[in-house]
């Protein structure tokens, strides 16, 4: 499943960027997506999650309230809405997907992972 991942950019704090990831593949519209970060000298971590049907959602601590994770399964797409950001969200941003149709937290539960994309929020 071919994963490109778009719209990272460089934003002030407070600002919103909105991520899209366009995945090729029938495993798409049956399997869940998720969104990551890393660090300069950090693990990648968690930051999202969205079901087969939009119907479930999961959020790291960190973005609850913040950040939205939403999906057009006849475009293909899953999007990371990020509002009020901070200059600690500054990260590379993957998209990836899994196979199952439940939302999942670790990074290995994902086969698929898209080459990132860099969100850098200034102070």
């Amino acid at each position: 499943v071919p994963l490109q991942a778009c719209g990272g950019g460089l934003v002030q704090a407070g600002g919103s960027l909105r991520l899209s990831c366009a995945a090729s593949g029938r495993t798409f519209s049956t399997g869940a997506m998720g969104w990551f970060r890393q660090a300069p000298g950090k693990e990648r971590e968690f930051v999202a999650a969205i079901g087969w049907s939009g119907g479930s959602t999961d959020y790291a601590d960190s973005v609850k309230g913040r950040f939205t994770i939403s999906r057009d399964n006849a475009k293909n797409t899953v999007y990371l809405q990020m509002n009020s950001l901070k200059p600690e969200d500054t990260a590379v941003y993957y998209c990836a997907a899994r196979a199952g149709w439940r939302t999942s937290k670790p990074r290995d539960e994902y086969g698929y992972w898209g080459q990132g994309t860099q969100v850098t929020v200034s102070s």
